[in-house]
């Protein structure tokens, strides 16, 4: 007993456990005070969470604006397939009793009243041409041909709008918005019987997945030219048979640079003009095709963008080999 009041008398005599119970109130304050200055608690927290947030919420608008415009580019292009395919279709449809009149011209009574020496030409001048996509021309009247390449995507029709060269740039052929656009006919080109220009130059874009002139620049490689050197295009008023003349790679310069500009050449009056454009092409040419052409025959330009320089061009030429 009397230790215990001996202890109890030396802890009061020096104060013991208030000192102790001081010492820990000095260090929860310490300790909360660090936790105030803490960037993981107080202001600094609420502003790190604020910030967390607006991140993800800006992410997920991103994602869902993105997957919107993803889903609508290939709606869209779906649908517009789906429109030309109908229009293939309805080609096709129209090209087998063509097809069977022109053979019903060549055996009939007119045929042989001509006798043996009755060429197929002459026989055929008394068939009325009518183009397999007629009816394309007849609903959409913007469409000016359709131009189609054998072994390739390219089946497309070629689209023209008076006064408003780029209306077809981000627009189908019906007149919606597509990214991809449609094959474009410069508004310095004609296909119009009686006003046919030298030089026909369709705009395409370069499409990631090979559609429009997504595959123009394959021709780069010149066996690919051996396989897919021949085009057609169909007008209203005919069909045009052309064979790759010259393959090349060049850009839209500035209008005060003076260089040779493929895409000014529309209409060859002297045999002088169409030399510039021709002998100038065959220059530029990747490869010799072996295909030559002289003053009279007429073209066809291919055009897409290109990457080897700023406004790059991949252009195909075609002469015109039969009509």
């Amino acid at each position: 007993m009397w230790m215990n009041e001996c202890l109890n008398k030396i802890k009061k005599f020096f104060n013991i456990e208030e000192k102790k119970q001081w010492k820990e109130e000095v260090a929860k304050l310490q300790t909360d005070h660090k936790k105030e200055q803490s960037p993981e608690s107080g202001p600094y927290d609420r502003m790190r969470r604020r910030t967390a947030f607006i991140l993800v919420i800006g992410a997920i608008v991103c994602v869902g604006v993105t997957a919107f415009l993803l889903y609508d580019y290939f709606k869209t292009s779906a649908e517009t397939e789906q429109a030309l395919e109908q229009l293939r279709q309805e080609s096709e449809a129209m090209g087998i009793p063509l097809a069977q009149e022109e053979e019903d011209a060549l055996s009939g009574p007119s045929a042989s009243a001509t006798g043996a020496s009755a060429s197929a030409a002459s026989v055929m001048e008394n068939v009325q041409y009518v183009s397999p996509y007629a009816e394309a021309f007849s609903e959409y009247p913007d469409i000016q041909g359709w131009l189609c390449v054998e072994g390739m995507p390219i089946d497309y029709p070629i689209l023209q709008r008076e006064g408003d060269d780029e209306y077809y740039l981000y627009r189908n052929f019906q007149g919606k918005d597509d990214k991809k656009g449609s094959l474009i006919l410069d508004e310095d080109s004609s296909v119009k019987e009686g006003n046919f220009t030298t030089n026909l130059l369709i705009h395409g874009h370069n499409m990631k997945d090979g559609s429009m002139f997504g595959d123009l620049d394959q021709y780069s490689s010149k066996d690919y030219f051996e396989e897919h050197r021949y085009m057609d295009l169909y007008t209203r008023d005919g069909e045009h048979h052309y064979e790759v003349l010259a393959v090349f790679k060049s850009q839209v310069f500035y209008v005060t640079d003076k260089v040779f500009k493929y895409y000014q050449f529309f209409q060859a009056d002297t045999e002088e003009e169409f030399n510039d454009f021709y002998d100038n092409i065959k220059e530029m040419s990747l490869y010799d095709t072996g295909v030559t052409a002289e003053f009279g025959d007429k073209f066809l330009t291919l055009s897409t963008c290109a990457y080897h320089v700023e406004d790059g061009r991949f252009v195909v030429v075609a002469k015109e080999i039969y009509q």
